[in-house]
C-alpha cells in the first residue's frame, strides 16, 4: 500500500478523498488565512472599518488613510533576493541545458515565487513538458492544499479552484495526475494524465513551528501599520474639526444702538469695556506626532530588514563601500534566511529538469549535475568600478580565475556565453586549453 492510499485509510475519507481533504476544517483555516492576506494586499485595511462619528450635530465620514507599505516591503524584499536573475554554474553542458530551459520565462517565475513566499508563506510549482519545451506552473497559495502525513512527509498534492460555481480538483500523485470537476453538480472523473517529474516543487520561507508551511512576512507587517494608518486618520481628522476654532466671548456684549450696524459688509462684534472675544482652537501637538509616526516607521524598517536609506528615511553622502555593507546588514541576513529555503525548492526543480531532459535524450552523468552551483546576486547598491579595479586586481595576482573575473563582473550576465566568446578571440591560456 503506497503512503498516499495509507493517508486516505487511516483519515477514513470516502472515493473522493480529495474533497475531504480540502474541506477539513484545518485546510479552510489556513486558507482562509492567505484570502485574508490578498484582500489585505488589495487594499481591505481594519482603518476601513471606522464608522461614520456625528460632529457639530451632523454625520461626520472619518478619514480612512491607507499606507501600502506592506506590498512595497514585500515587492522590496523580493526585488532584493533575486532581482538580480539567479546565476547557475558548473559543467558548461548542464548550465547551457538550464539556460536553455530559463528562456521559457523562468525569470519572471522566479520573482513571483519568492514574492509568493513573502506573501503568503509558500509556494508551489509544477514542472512539465509541452510540445517539446520545459515549462512551469505557479500554483495559487489559496488554491493549493499539500498532503502531509503523520512523519511530516509530502506525499500528495490537491490543486483546487472555483470558477463560475463550478469547482475543479486537480490531483496529483507521484506518477500521475487526476482531474475532477462538479459540473452539473456530481464530481466528475475528466481525465488522467502522466506525471513525470512528481508532486509540485514545495517552496517556504523559515516557520519556528511548521517545517511544511512557512510564515508570512506580512504577520510582521500589519500591526505596526494598523497603529500607523488610525494614528495619522485620526489625527487629520483632528487638525479638521477644530482648525476653525470656537468663537468664545467673554463679559458684555453689546446690543441694540450701541452694536455695529448689520448692514455694514464684514460687520463684527461690539464689546463692553471689560468683554474680551477670541477663538479657542484644539493644540495640535505636531512634535509629539512627528516623534511617535517615526518610531513607528523605524520599528516597521527593522522588523522588515529594510535599511532606512531604501526608501528615502536617512541621507546619505560619500559613504564607504564598507559603512554601504554595514547600513544592509540586516537585508542580506534576510536575504540569507529566505535563499536558505528558495535553494532548497530550486534543488529539486533540477532534479525535475533533469527527468526532463533524460526523456529528450540529454542525459548528463551524475558528477555534471553535481558540479552544478546555485548563486543569488542580492540587489544591494556597489560601485561598479570598484569591483572591476578589485578583479583587475586579482587577476594581475593569478589569485582568481578567468571565470570567476566573469561571475563577478557587474556587466556581464551569461558566464557561459561570455567564455565561449573570449576562447572564441583568442585570449591567452583559455584559448590554448581549448586547442
Amino acid at each position: 500500500m503506497s503512503s498516499i492510499e495509507q493517508f486516505i485509510n487511516e483519515n477514513r475519507y470516502s472515493s473522493n478523498w480529495f474533497v475531504d481533504f480540502v474541506n477539513d476544517a484545518r485546510n479552510q483555516m489556513r486558507i482562509n488565512d492567505i484570502i485574508d492576506k490578498k484582500l489585505y494586499l488589495a487594499g481591505q485595511h481594519k482603518i476601513n472599518n471606522r464608522p461614520p462619528e456625528m460632529f457639530n450635530g451632523k454625520p461626520f465620514m472619518p478619514r480612512k488613510i491607507l499606507l501600502s507599505y506592506g506590498s512595497r516591503l514585500i515587492d522590496y524584499a523580493t526585488a532584493y533576493l533575486v532581482g538580480n536573475n539567479v546565476t547557475y554554474s558548473g559543467d558548461k553542458e548542464v548550465v547551457s541545458a538550464i539556460q536553455s530551459i530559463y528562456k521559457n520565462g523562468y525569470e519572471n517565475l522566479d520573482f513571483d515565487i519568492v514574492q509568493s513566499v513573502y506573501r503568503y508563506g509558500n509556494s508551489w510549482e509544477y514542472v512539465y513538458i509541452k510540445d517539446g519545451k520545459v515549462k512551469s506552473k505557479l500554483i495559487d497559495a489559496a488554491d493549493s492544499y499539500p498532503v502531509v502525513d503523520d512523519d511530516n512527509e509530502y506525499i500528495g498534492f490537491v490543486e483546487s479552484y472555483t470558477v463560475n460555481n463550478v469547482s475543479f480538483w486537480n490531483v496529483y500523485y507521484n506518477d500521475r495526475v487526476e482531474k475532477y470537476y462538479n459540473n452539473g453538480g456530481d464530481i466528475k472523473h475528466r481525465g488522467t494524465y502522466t506525471n513525470l517529474t512528481g508532486l509540485p516543487v514545495l517552496y517556504r520561507n523559515d516557520n519556528p513551528i511548521d517545517d511544511v508551511f512557512g510564515r508570512s512576512d506580512l504577520e510582521d507587517y500589519i500591526n505596526i501599520i494598523d497603529s500607523m494608518e488610525d494614528m495619522i486618520s485620526k489625527s487629520v481628522d483632528g487638525f479638521y474639526k477644530f482648525i476653525t476654532g470656537i468663537p468664545v466671548v467673554k463679559g458684555q456684549r453689546l446690543t441694540g444702538e450701541d452694536a455695529l450696524p448689520t448692514e455694514i459688509v464684514g460687520g463684527g462684534i461690539t464689546l463692553d469695556s471689560d468683554a474680551d472675544f477670541k477663538f479657542e482652537n484644539n493644540e495640535f501637538d505636531h512634535e509629539a506626532f512627528k516623534t511617535l509616526y517615526n518610531h513607528l516607521t523605524m520599528s516597521l524598517m527593522d522588523v522588515s530588514g529594510t535599511p532606512s536609506v531604501a526608501f528615502g528615511r536617512a541621507e546619505i553622502s560619500n559613504i564607504s563601500e564598507v559603512s554601504l555593507k554595514l547600513l544592509y546588514s540586516v537585508a542580506n541576513l534576510k536575504a540569507m534566511m529566505t535563499e536558505r529555503y528558495i535553494r532548497e525548492g530550486l534543488k529539486d526543480r533540477l532534479t525535475k529538469f533533469r527527468t526532463l531532459l533524460d526523456k529528450q535524450g540529454m542525459r548528463y552523468t551524475n558528477e555534471q549535475w553535481d558540479s552544478i552551483t546555485i548563486t543569488f546576486q542580492y540587489a544591494m547598491p556597489s560601485s561598479a568600478k570598484d569591483i572591476i579595479d578589485n578583479m583587475q586586481t586579482l587577476r594581475e595576482m593569478n589569485s582568481i580565475s578567468l571565470e570567476s573575473v566573469l561571475k563577478h563582473n557587474p556587466y556581464v550576465s551569461d558566464v557561459a556565453s561570455e567564455m565561449d566568446l573570449i576562447i572564441s578571440e583568442g585570449n591567452g591560456v583559455y584559448k590554448n586549453k581549448a586547442k
